[in-house]
């Protein structure tokens, strides 16, 4: 296979935030309270007991950082709205202050011509809504494409890039089945639900933007992985297949496919529902590309005490991790995009995250040292050129994450930024990843065929080495 050594002319090179994770000031100027703002401030659910009510207070430091945006030679920037700052009961009343701090915002970024990849949902329900059902709730979908048509009017004629959902996968698993995000329930059998739902509300959404008709495009965001047997034995290899179903085709095979996978009753014990025909005919409404979020692959072994996929992965000794735990693998994101592009057709693939937490030192000198980071983003960066010379018609790079930001219920203990931030004095510090990815974006890739540069200074090759 022979390699590109540079990405295409019109590539969208960005970075990549969610709203609760950096906007802080989650209640003011008439802002409702989000699921997440409750969650949050319950006892024991955030790691370190942090919370969203400041974090990066992008909020009120917008304009300073797209400043920075610019300085790193963003041409594009991936960020939610908050439903609740603009909705602040979920429907009805349009709480106009918050819609207008989006307005400054896309403004801000067109004038240093970075455009704006505007996501609808990144996972803070507004609170009122949460309380009647959210998304187990068959209504909720309708609620979603009435406050995404809000959106498309107020925002329609400026942005060119809208997602519907980030990673509804994560909301599904983390909501409904382990608890750890909100509702926070453990409560399996409603989870295919949820799933319908969300993909109700994607599809209605989507229609919503077609009808006005907008010159932008629209898409949906899924989080995929790899899943690699532990063994070759037959449990093993069905572990894995049904971790795949559960995770990778979940919400892709309805969309792309027009069905859910015929794996997806044995993986939740029987209790997959029957959906109706005219619901998948709604689901399966054409988007204009498929953005993936990547880090990680599982190796997967069979635990029939671990529904629903009856899998659990396993972690590999001598591998290098993330401070998330999280194996580095890049080679499964040339595995993923290929993955994508066979079984579902080319299509226009935007990798929407991809990124590593690592254990970063304080800023010395006006920089933050994290070679690791920036040997992450090399070998990743090179795989997605792997993808390109395989056929995958890769569109777009969002870097996760451009501020360290609250990681959910990791709270702030887990940095993700190519922006080191002092969550006590909002002081902003580059780190080396963010001038190594300048360096990237300024030569369309070919940075990534030598050494690699770290801010003017050579990666030693062994940091560099593929796994």
């Amino acid at each position: 296979m022979s390699r590109p050594t540079c990405f295409p002319d019109g590539f969208l090179w960005g970075a990549a935030t969610s709203a609760y994770q950096i906007e802080g000031s989650p209640l003011a100027d008439g802002a409702g309270p989000s699921d997440w703002h409750e969650f949050s401030h319950r006892p024991g659910a955030i790691a370190d007991g942090t919370n969203g009510d400041l974090v990066c207070d992008h909020y009120r430091r917008f304009e300073d950082d797209v400043g920075l945006m610019k300085e790193l030679g963003l041409n594009a920037y991936r960020f939610s709205v908050s439903w609740s700052r603009v909705l602040p009961e979920g429907r009805g009343r349009v709480n106009g202050r918050g819609l207008e701090f989006y307005q400054r915002l896309i403004d801000r970024l067109r004038e240093r011509d970075i455009q704006p990849h505007v996501t609808l949902f990144h996972w803070d329900l507004p609170l009122a809504l949460a309380r009647r059902g959210g998304w187990a709730w068959r209504d909720c979908a309708g609620w979603f494409a009435d406050y995404a048509q809000h959106m498309f009017r107020a925002l329609g004629d400026r942005v060119p890039f809208w997602a519907t959902l980030n990673e509804p996968w994560v909301v599904v698993d983390a909501g409904y089945v382990s608890g750890s995000h909100p509702p926070g329930r453990i409560a399996p059998r409603d989870a295919p639900h949820v799933a319908h739902n969300l993909l109700r509300g994607h599809a209605l959404a989507v229609q919503a933007f077609r009808a006005a008709p907008h010159a932008g495009q629209i898409g949906l965001v899924v989080n995929l992985e790899p899943k690699h047997p532990a063994s070759s034995s037959p449990e093993d290899v069905h572990a894995a297949a049904r971790a795949s179903a559960y995770m990778n085709e979940l919400f892709l095979d309805p969309v792309l496919r027009g069905r859910y996978s015929e794996r997806l009753p044995q993986i939740v014990g029987g209790d997959w529902p029957e959906f109706s025909e005219e619901d998948l005919r709604l689901i399966a409404e054409p988007v204009d590309f498929i953005g993936v979020n990547y880090y990680s692959r599982s190796v997967t072994r069979h635990d029939p005490g671990r529904p629903p996929a009856c899998a659990s992965a396993v972690r590999q000794a001598g591998a290098e991790h993330t401070a998330m735990g999280w194996e580095v693998f890049p080679r499964g994101l040339t595995e993923i995009l290929c993955w994508v592009t066979s079984r579902y057709g080319r299509r226009p693939i935007h990798i929407t995250e991809n990124g590593a937490a690592f254990e970063d030192p304080p800023p010395e000198g006006g920089s933050v040292d994290d070679p690791r980071r920036v040997a992450y983003y090399h070998r990743h960066l090179r795989a997605a050129l792997e993808a390109l010379a395989a056929g995958v018609d890769l569109r777009g790079y969002f870097a996760w994450s451009f501020l360290d930001n609250f990681e959910w219920s990791h709270g702030t203990s887990k940095r993700f930024g190519l922006v080191h931030v002092d969550y006590a004095t909002q002081r902003r510090t580059l780190k080396r990843s963010a001038s190594f990815y300048r360096d990237v974006i300024a030569s369309r890739g070919a940075a990534l065929c030598g050494d690699g540069i770290r801010g003017g200074r050579a990666v030693p090759s062994s940091v560099l080495q593929a796994p």
